[in-house]
């Protein structure tokens, strides 16, 4: 099967989730109205998915190592399309919010093992290149969703919407099980004991605490822009599409160019350390902005920065620890990752009804990139001493000192 091919398919079944998730952003205001939720119970429900995804990182990294990733992966699209199916067809925030985990359990089946199987496209020199190319689909599906979304729902309803996405994502499935071919990994042995291990290395944590900030950004920003820009900013939804969309279209490429600078540099800290103290800067001056074209200037910078950190940061560990149990790191990354998802997309809503605004929230998570900045600071010493290790270990394997 050609490389390009498979490499597309990956892209587009990662894609169809991104539909899913940012269909209930873009349209949260409808579906509050619809079923009459606070926007503190509209955070909840984000919540609950993001939790079960949260918890299930891990398990779904060692499943991906120890079973597999592509068989993994399969069941995991499999899951979510349907969930977001039943979704349109509930109308009890409590069966919503159960829906909403479960689905969360099947994401978290997609992550890891679909950047497993990206990586396996590129050479072992290029993985920040192929982790930052597999969430690309994510945003680029944003762009269409925000730009024409906004005028398909008043004709066909948001929940016609949703059973489109669904119907899009097992086509997807479908076509890449039928021409994936072979799984392109043996089935492993690796232990959910070996864990342990992993996490007495110093970068575990210390990357843990920035992807803790990474995602919160993430699903805090683009999850409640819409709903900022409609009700504090008093746009109309289709104007809250268009801004949306132009973020979506400036972070998809974004995403892949750290990536490569991070692979063709081999400075990934310098592009996890630019990046957190950009989207510092954007956050807090996003409330303050003082009009429609600053704040759509502060969004396309936001927008940039968001995740083009994304491939150097998972690469990270996995460079200093090995690719035996990638699955396990990566795994543990967005675990921490979703917790940090999971507390302010909560927060953010339950703020924005505490106070009336959400200029706190905001501010909230500019703090939080500097708090990962300083992280990010530590982290060089702890490259540093791993370095000296890998040189004194070649030293002894060899009988020599090292070249040059």
């Amino acid at each position: 099967m050609n490389r390009r091919f498979v490499i597309a398919l990956l892209v587009i079944c990662q894609s169809t989730q991104g539909l899913l998730l940012g269909g209930i952003a873009l349209f949260l205001p409808l579906i509050r109205a619809d079923l009459g939720l606070t926007f503190a119970q509209a955070g909840m429900l984000a919540a609950s998915g993001n939790l079960a995804y949260a918890l299930m990182q891990i398990p779904s990294g060692y499943l991906a190592d120890r079973f597999t990733p592509r068989r993994i992966f399969l069941i995991g699209l499999l899951g979510t399309n349907l969930l977001a199916a039943q979704f349109t067809v509930l109308d009890s925030f409590t069966l919503l919010l159960v829906n909403q985990a479960v689905a969360g359990v099947f994401r978290a089946l997609i992550f890891a093992p679909g950047m497993l199987l990206m990586t396996h496209q590129f050479p072992t020199d290029r993985r920040a290149t192929a982790m930052g190319l597999y969430v690309v689909g994510g945003f680029s599906s944003n762009v269409l969703l925000s730009s024409v979304g906004p005028f398909l729902v008043e004709p066909l309803g948001w929940r016609f919407l949703f059973v489109a996405f669904a119907a899009a994502g097992l086509l997807a499935l479908a076509l890449y099980r039928r021409t994936s071919g072979a799984d392109p990994r043996s089935p492993g042995q690796q232990r959910i004991t070996e864990l342990p291990g992993l996490l007495r290395h110093p970068v575990m944590w210390l990357t843990g605490l920035i992807q803790f900030a990474r995602l919160a950004v993430v699903q805090g920003f683009t999850f409640w822009l819409p709903t900022y820009l409609v009700v504090d900013r008093g746009q109309t939804l289709a104007t809250a599409g268009m801004v949306t969309a132009l973020g979506a279209a400036v972070t998809a490429p974004a995403n892949f160019l750290g990536g490569y600078l991070s692979d063709r540099l081999g400075r990934p800290l310098l592009i996890i350390g630019t990046a957190l103290t950009a989207l510092a800067a954007g956050l807090a001056m996003l409330t303050w902005a003082p009009g429609m074209p600053a704040v759509l200037a502060v969004v396309a910078l936001i927008s940039i920065f968001v995740q083009i950190y994304f491939g150097p940061l998972f690469a990270l560990p996995i460079d200093v620890l090995g690719t035996r149990s990638a699955g396990l790191i990566s795994g543990f990354g967005n675990f921490c990752a979703n917790l940090g998802s999971f507390a302010f997309v909560y927060a953010l809503g339950a703020v924005k009804d505490a106070t009336g605004s959400f200029r706190a929230g905001f501010v909230s998570l500019a703090v939080l990139c500097l708090v990962a900045l300083v992280a990010t600071w530590l982290t060089r010493g702890v490259l540093r001493t791993a370095g000296a290790d890998r040189v004194a270990t070649d030293h002894d394997e060899s009988g020599r000192g090292p070249a040059g």
